[in-house]
């Protein structure tokens, strides 16, 4: 079965499809030929999720998924949320993000946080959501050199290392994107009858 990814991000093409295996063949955006920024004005994960798959879906017609994926950090009210990936402006700079959560983080002791995950896949022009959440909290300075985005600030629970500390095996234990993709699998394996 062929599925467009509506991505842009080489980091999470390489993340899914170490994820998928071969049983599934996924196709980048820059792979189908599609060369836009799709946006993601809505103030949630999902319809953002939303926005991106039918974007991609009305331009091809064939079956296709998006994510959308956020940090929530308690302290900050929910927030980087749904502007993760822009929290410290349009240039979407994984460092001065991370930065910025540090510097609004500062003496603070609550340091909980979730990374969330909603994917939006659109199937025989039908649309299906699965979530996936990791629980963690934010560190105090920057860990490890892998990943990207908040990987260098980001615990999960149960471990003692950031993200940025895990190989993509490790990381996928403990992974929101891992979850979501985990549901998202599983319905598509049941769907396909693979």
């Amino acid at each position: 079965m062929k599925l467009i990814f509506a991505t842009n991000n080489p980091n999470k093409v390489k993340e899914f499809r170490s994820l998928l295996g071969n049983q599934f063949e996924i196709v980048t955006l820059l792979e189908a030929g599609i060369d836009i920024d799709i946006p993601e004005p809505h103030d949630t994960l999902e319809a953002n999720a939303t926005e991106k798959s039918a974007t991609i879906h009305r331009m091809t017609g064939e079956n296709c998924f998006a994510e959308d994926t956020g940090l929530e950090i308690a302290a900050l009210n929910g927030a980087p949320g749904v502007l993760s990936a822009r929290y410290a402006g349009e240039q979407k700079e994984a460092a001065d993000n991370i930065a910025k959560v540090l510097q609004e983080l500062e003496g603070q002791n609550n340091r909980s946080a979730q990374f969330r995950t909603v994917i939006s896949l659109i199937l025989d022009g039908k649309e299906h959501q699965f979530e996936g959440v990791s629980k963690g909290h934010i560190t105090t300075s920057v860990k490890g050199e892998k990943g990207f985005g908040y990987d260098p600030i980001f615990v999960p629970e149960g471990e003692t290392r950031a993200f940025a500390e895990m190989d993509l095996t490790e990381k996928n234990r403990y992974s929101h994107r891992a979850r979501a993709f985990e549901k998202f699998v599983a319905f598509l394996k049941q769907t396909a009858n693979v």
